[in-house]
């Protein structure tokens, strides 16, 4: 039992520390604010919004001089072959040869300098070891050069093929637009053309159906690896990229088996038919048009970079353009074909391509777009898919 003391101890104790507990912020008096007078303050500025429909990424990648350097590099090997090509396209006049000599290994240079620069821009632009690959490229170009032989100068061929090829088909940006998807047909040809010139530039000693097979096989084979990345895979597609694929896969196989099969086993009559046509074709028009390119390269790219800006599945669709970069890309190697009957062969191919093309994106906006031009406009508009730059690193 506690004692009378205690107990008032207790209390208090308990006095003091109510005493000294604070207020409650609810019985606080509110202290008045005072008025202003005068001019009022200026609100300091505020700090700039971002764009929030700047949707491009920035990502690492080589600095823009370096970029430069690469393509001086492009531009000189481009210009030494076409110096080239036009003195072998002249069978060196003594006009031409007196005031403007050519020296011997002007291709040869401008050939090696192509596919090195090729190897560093294909490289760079699929965050590959850029310096080991062009470095790769410039010893075997380099050896094929000073050994000669059949095997070094058709294996540098073969390899100017693909890696141009390839490159042609990534250096290319989304297309919100039919003319936009234009605009990237066009560039990825000239990438293939300059490829050709370089392959030439080698002088290789070919097969050509061989020669053409062997690089579109390769080539294949390169995009196939490096678009599984960009695409996220096979399990990234969707049932309706696996349609498309699978229809690629099929027009590629049926084409190339069904000429195959037509030149060994078709029936004489038949093939003569067929090549009388084309003869017939080329003599009236000046060339043929390659139907692979025509049917599947062209329209894969217009379709592709359309479908980019707005799936990344759209990149298996541009795979499928080395079926017209390869093509563009051998033309000239044939022992049998001149520079006007590639260009028109090219042109030809390009214009019937373009065309299918956009019919091809027509279909898909009517069955997956919005309905009406107006809706199509308001879609353009709005924000796409981001993808790098054209010389960064996907």
């Amino acid at each position: 039992m506690s004692s009378p003391t205690s107990n008032r101890a207790r209390g208090s104790s308990r006095g003091k520390r109510a005493a000294e507990r604070p207020p409650s912020r609810l019985r606080r008096p509110r202290k008045e604010e005072p008025r202003r007078t005068g001019a009022p303050v200026p609100a300091a500025p505020e700090a700039p919004a971002t764009r929030t429909g700047d949707t491009t990424p920035a990502l690492a990648g080589p600095s823009k001089k370096v970029v430069a350097l690469w393509l001086a590099l492009l531009a000189l090997g481009t210009l030494a072959l076409l110096w080239a090509a036009v003195d072998g396209a002249l069978n060196r006049s003594d006009g031409l040869s007196d005031l403007v000599p050519v020296p011997g290994w002007l291709d040869g240079a401008g050939a090696v300098a192509v596919v090195t620069s090729l190897s560093w821009l294909l490289a760079t632009r699929t965050a590959g070891r850029s310096l080991v690959s062009a470095g790769l490229a410039l010893f075997l170009g380099a050896a094929s050069v000073f050994v000669g032989g059949e095997i070094l100068p058709t294996g540098a061929a073969v390899m100017t093929c693909v890696v141009g090829s390839v490159y042609a088909v990534m250096a290319t940006v989304p297309a919100v637009t039919w003319w936009k998807a234009v605009r990237e047909v066009l560039l990825a040809t000239a990438v293939a053309t300059v490829t050709s010139l370089a392959a030439v530039g080698f002088e290789p000693t070919v097969a050509t159906e061989r020669f053409d097979l062997a690089a579109l096989v390769m080539a294949l084979g390169l995009v196939f690896t490096i678009v599984y990345r960009l695409g996220a895979g096979l399990h990234g597609l969707g049932r309706r990229g696996m349609i498309v694929v699978a229809i690629g896969l099929a027009l590629l196989l049926v084409t190339l088996a069904y000429a195959e099969l037509l030149r060994r086993y078709g029936a004489q009559t038949f093939v003569s038919s067929v090549l009388d046509f084309v003869d017939a074709t080329s003599d009236r028009i000046g060339a043929f048009p390659r139907p692979l390119v025509v049917l599947l390269g062209i329209p894969a790219l217009v379709w592709g970079t359309h479908v980019r800006a707005r799936r990344r599945q759209g990149w298996w669709v541009c795979a499928f353009g080395v079926a017209a970069t390869v093509p563009l890309a051998t033309g000239l190697v044939a022992p049998d074909s001149s520079y006007l009957e590639a260009a028109l062969r090219a042109a030809y191919s390009l214009v019937l391509g373009l065309l299918i093309g956009y019919l091809v994106i027509r279909a898909d906006l009517a069955l997956t777009g919005p309905k009406g031009r107006r809706g199509r406009r308001a879609e353009e508009a709005g924000p796409h898919r981001p993808e790098p730059s054209r010389f960064a690193e996907l």
